[in-house]
């Protein structure tokens, strides 16, 4: 067994698991907060980290730990339905439930109650996630245009067209308006459910958002 630690948590709009984009990155206007852990409470760690404007988040997909794991898993983005191995897959069903994202480093700022705390932008992780290390993002070395996607393809699938009425959005908190409609772009739904019928509900940012999507185009049909 190696010994790890959780030296923070995440704070963001994501109550559960549904809606949260994908990857990271994909919705930039999603704002979230890393909070360390009292014994990681120290400046010291974080000497430099403003010069750099990206980050690699390392944590645990803490609502995946199982105590067994396949070698295959089937990939949302191919509808569930073929299996691939799961090192070809970023599953949260893992030997080992970690996660990496990189996230864009807005600030750093001083909490009285918790201290130094980073906020971050791109963020795919549920509230609560504990991070486990935190690593800067070196342009240099970290960024391949020429890579290929293999199956997962590119830009992170398509993109709805969302229809929301004035009335509704207003609703959301001003600052988080940009974020949802976002988030509803990227399709939250599971790839394999198709029913244009069906209307579904999403936690974010303190309100129930509840939708259908028809073809290409998400429709908002109550926030409470």
């Amino acid at each position: 067994m190696i010994p790890m630690h959780v030296i923070a948590t995440i704070r963001s709009d994501f109550p559960t698991k549904f809606g949260i984009p994908r990857q990271s990155g994909l919705v930039e206007a999603l704002k979230a907060t890393v909070v360390f852990e009292p014994k990681y409470r120290n400046p010291d760690a974080l000497r430099g980290l403003e010069e750099f404007s990206h980050l690699w988040l390392i944590w645990q997909f803490s609502q995946a730990v199982r105590e067994t794991w396949s070698p295959t898993v089937r990939p949302p983005r191919l509808g569930g339905n073929t299996r691939m191995g799961v090192f070809a897959t970023r599953s949260p069903f893992r030997p080992n439930p970690i996660g990496l994202s990189c996230v864009r480093l807005e600030a750093i700022e001083k909490d009285p109650a918790l201290g130094h705390v980073l906020v971050v932008s791109g963020a795919d992780l549920m509230d609560g996630t504990p991070i486990l290390d935190i690593k800067p993002y070196l342009p240099y070395a970290d960024s391949h245009p020429e890579a290929l996607g293999g199956f997962a393809g590119s830009a992170g699938g398509r993109v709805l067209a969302v229809e929301c009425p004035p009335e509704l959005l207003e609703r959301v908190p001003a600052d988080k308006r940009e974020a949802l409609l976002g988030v509803l772009s990227r399709d939250p739904r599971p790839s394999y459910q198709h029913d244009p019928d069906r209307v579904y509900g999403m936690a974010f940012a303190g309100v129930e958002v509840r939708f259908s999507v028809d073809g290409d185009v998400l429709r908002v049909r109550s926030v409470e």
